[in-house]
């Protein structure tokens, strides 16, 4: 028995390889958004357009997916949010977090993912980078003419201001 790569903690032959196989339909949104993250570990790039929603196959580019899964080392996935995509829902987002090295390179997956759901079958619809948050500092603002924060003796315009 070994450990489903997608971190759901289930062994593999009863987690993401039976979907992988098309021995089952993923039950929700999280479930082929994992089976989709094995399906990169597990080289099933076919699984990955199968999985596509119809309306989405048109500049998906099998040679280019396949080429980035072998070149990396698929390290781990985090699932941060469900929001809907549950077994009687008709689309779902997921927001996870997949960390890689490619080139030797430690890389990490931000997105959101939206599921939809057609004649009992889960798709993954459409991806988006989550928005940066916005950084609030505290403390006063440094004027132009004041000392640069830095330390370095200079009038902030002429240092890091400038």
């Amino acid at each position: 028995m070994s450990s489903c790569p997608c971190g759901s903690g289930h062994d593999y032959s009863e987690c993401c390889e039976p979907v992988l196989l098309g021995k089952t339909k993923a039950a929700t949104a999280e479930a082929l958004m994992r089976a989709r993250y094995t399906a990169y570990q597990k080289d099933a790039i076919g699984f990955l357009g199968e999985s596509l929603h119809p309306n989405s196959r048109h500049d998906w580019d099998e040679a280019a997916t396949r080429k980035w899964a072998e070149q990396s080392e698929w390290l781990g996935l985090e699932v941060c949010a469900v929001d809907k995509g549950a077994e009687n829902d008709q689309a779902g987002t997921v927001e996870f977090i997949a960390t890689y090295k490619e080139d030797g390179v430690l890389r990490k997956h931000h997105e959101i993912s939206l599921f939809k759901k057609e004649n009992g079958r889960w798709y993954y619809a459409d991806g988006k980078m989550p928005a940066p948050e916005t950084v609030r500092h505290d403390g006063p603002k440094v004027g132009r003419n004041d000392p640069c924060p830095c330390g370095s003796g200079k009038k902030y315009k002429k240092c890091c201001g400038g």
